[in-house]
């Protein structure tokens, strides 16, 4: 019988489904080192809620190792976010390449439980601003659910971008879009964030604030766009409505 309550995403990047199947809509990912609650297994599934952002979702049972709660606390302390595009590290089980945004600490040998690993090579110091952190991910393409250099949708973006800066975000726009400091246009500063709503005027997108009244964010892929008033404006075309910008 399982007892123990959490554990830690072991692979590069993981899908999270909306049910347990291999063919159900992938609503999120895990990074390598993410660590969440192990809520419910059915064999080859188990139903998670993922610690950062309390989402709810289904990953395959084969892609994690438990954690007990004094092993997920020390994973916890001086825990950072991988900068480098991709890295490779050694582990229990081989060679192993992970990317930017995986829970990793900041020391080229760790540990996670009982679990040693280690950056095939020395880590670089690197000192990033919100724009220059959010610039690494251009030309990432588009892709629902996703959070990596290598696909990730518009919120996937923002909460990736904001936990360098350890600010936890909400997985989904709408979701964003209840936190904050609800700011004028004219008073937007680099990292605030815009939402956008569709003709439903539910809040749809979500992008971050540049300087001269540009917007960073991810559609079709991450790229860099003019903010107006009423909207993101590509090459002189309108592509969102703008419904508030917020401060967080």
């Amino acid at each position: 019988m399982q007892t123990q309550k959490f554990a830690f995403c072991r692979v590069s990047i993981s899908p999270l489904r909306k049910e347990n199947s291999d063919s159900s809509e992938m609503v999120s990912q895990l990074l390598f080192g993410e660590v969440f609650e192990v809520l419910e297994i059915q064999n080859n599934w188990t139903k998670i809620r993922c610690y950062f952002d309390n989402y709810e979702a289904w990953m395959d049972t084969k892609q994690f190792i438990f954690l007990s709660q004094k092993e997920l606390n020390r994973h916890l302390q001086g825990l950072s976010i991988q900068t480098e595009l991709i890295s490779e590290i050694q582990t229990p089980w081989g060679s192993q390449i992970i990317t930017r945004g995986a829970f990793v600490p900041p020391t080229k040998t760790f540990n996670i439980g009982n679990h040693p690993f280690e950056f095939a090579k020395e880590l670089q110091n690197q000192n990033f601003t919100i724009e220059t952190f959010a610039k690494s991910y251009l030309n990432a393409p588009y892709l629902w659910g996703g959070k990596s250099p290598f696909g990730i949708d518009c919120s996937g973006f923002t909460q990736q971008v904001f936990r360098l800066f350890d600010k936890n975000l909400p997985r989904d726009a709408y979701q964003q879009a209840e936190h904050g400091q609800e700011i004028e246009f004219d008073d937007a500063q680099v990292g605030d964030l815009a939402f956008f709503h569709n003709l439903s005027v539910k809040i749809t997108h979500v992008g971050i604030v540049l300087n001269d009244k540009k917007i960073i964010h991810a559609s079709g892929f991450v790229k860099i766009d003019t903010l107006k008033q009423d909207g993101i404006y590509s090459d002189d075309s309108k592509t969102h409505e703008l419904s508030f910008i917020r401060r967080f």
